[in-house]
């Protein structure tokens, strides 16, 4: 199967699905072996360290190759660096919002 042929909104779909998961990985999850949490223990406390921690700032960086597949040039690759990143903010949202309601019953 070649990503071309899904069309732009699969493409769309499998990117901010891709990048949620990429996200959540290196933001909220020990990774393999503990791996991600070592790497987030060694980044510490600094800038690097904090960027690691929010989920919001790392799903920039994640969206940043993933844009290559939905645009070529480079207003549309920089439009879809913010729409993936905005689809797993939304993502996130939606997350934390269920979360906090299966709290509160």
């Amino acid at each position: 199967m070649i990503l071309e042929d899904l069309g732009f909104w699969p493409r769309l779909a499998l990117a901010v699905l891709a990048a949620w998961r990429i996200t959540h990985l290196l933001a909220a999850e020990d990774g393999p072996f503990g791996l991600v949490l070592k790497l987030r223990q060694w980044l510490g406390n600094g800038a690097w360290g904090q960027l690691m921690d929010c989920p919001y700032c790392v799903s920039l960086w994640v969206a940043l190759p993933l844009a290559a597949l939905l645009a070529t040039d480079p207003l549309g690759w920089s439009l879809s660096v913010l729409a993936l990143s905005g689809g797993v903010c939304i993502i996130e949202a939606g997350l934390d919002a269920a979360a906090s309601h299966r709290k509160e019953n």
